[in-house]
């Protein structure tokens, strides 16, 4: 089963975004965060889901038999570019909290995503 948040749903940790296609009068959906385009469609949201279930089975299986790893969403190592007074007070910031900058910088990204996810409308 997958999971919906506002207009992504998520499968075997592959997320896709979901739009309206108001000319074709179809949903369709792609997949985010990887180098691959897949994308898939259908006029109903069970259809929808289905064809994301199918497209993810699909490629996970056509990369089994050609040899080649799946792209994967993410890799849970991001490297940021900030301004200097940035680093500064985030540095501080994760002192003050008794935590190293990674937890505290995954703390808040956890707590920015999580109030992202409550806020946008269903």
């Amino acid at each position: 089963m997958s999971e919906s948040t506002a207009n992504t749903l998520t499968y075997k940790g592959y997320a896709a975004r979901i739009e309206f296609d108001p000319e074709d009068r179809i949903l369709v959906g792609r997949i985010l965060g990887i180098r691959d385009v897949i994308s898939f469609h259908g006029e109903s949201v069970n259809q929808l889901e289905a064809a994301f279930h199918e497209s993810i089975n699909d490629y996970l299986a056509a990369c089994e038999t050609l040899g080649q790893s799946p792209n994967k969403p993410a890799s849970g190592r991001l490297m940021l570019r900030v301004s200097p007074e940035i680093h500064r007070r985030a540095l501080t910031a994760a002192r003050a909290s008794g935590a190293s900058l990674n937890q505290w910088a995954s703390d808040v990204f956890t707590q920015a995503t999580a109030a992202q996810q409550s806020s946008t409308p269903a």
